[in-house]
């Protein structure tokens, strides 16, 4: 059984993987965000970073918005920490951002450890 969307994700997990072995862990996030642009934009990986999105209430729109660190490949929401670990709120924010975006899929990449810590978020 393939997974949803399974070529993206590992595309842009790879991506991950690569800003991490030459960065390493324990940067800024917005030192790998910045990373991740370049390597999206060398592949050739339709994104868009700091994307805005508009939240409605019962016919009103609220004045608060939410900005997804990525969209790539027009509806993968991807997640960019550098904490300790990733914990349950990250998964719960992921969430939260892919119901108000309709979005089928999440990825979750922390770059402050060893090694990249990733997570698939699927609703």
């Amino acid at each position: 059984m393939e997974l949803y969307k399974q070529e993206e994700y590992y595309k842009v997990i790879g991506l991950c993987m690569e800003v991490h072995r030459i960065l390493g862990g324990g940067l800024l996030e917005a030192v790998y965000k910045e990373a991740l642009e370049i390597e999206f934009t060398n592949h050739n990986i339709p994104f868009e970073r700091e994307k805005e999105f508009i939240i409605e209430y019962k016919g009103h729109t609220l004045k608060k918005r939410f900005y997804a660190d990525f969209v790539v490949y027009d509806e993968i929401i991807l997640e960019v920490k550098a904490t300790k670990l990733l914990v349950d709120d990250n998964i719960v924010q992921t969430l939260n951002y892919m119901n108000i975006t309709k979005s089928g899929l999440g990825i979750l990449a922390n770059f402050s450890n060893k090694s990249l810590q990733h997570k698939r978020v699927v609703l």
